[in-house]
């Protein structure tokens, strides 16, 4: 299974959108720092993450939820 999740910065109020096989792991890693992209936003907190079936899937709905529809759909289904 993949995962597509949203992590939140209220550090730099912002989201960040992501695909991993392991959501817990993958959190730890931007908690850590180890990301280049995230690590000036730690602590980030996950709030939202959809199980999919194939990378492909998880692959094409962070796209998804990164263009501006996906945006507006998280910004209405999400609250922070």
């Amino acid at each position: 299974m993949y995962y597509t999740y949203v992590l939140y910065s209220d550090k730099l109020k912002k989201r960040y959108v992501g695909l991993t096989n392991n959501v817990s792991r993958r959190l730890a890693e931007h908690n850590r720092g180890e990301s280049q992209f995230t690590k000036g936003g730690v602590p980030w907190e996950l709030v939202y993450f959809e199980e999919l079936e194939t990378q492909q899937l998880a692959r094409a709905r962070e796209v998804f939820l990164k263009s501006g529809s996906g945006r507006k759909w998280l910004d209405e289904n999400i609250n922070l």
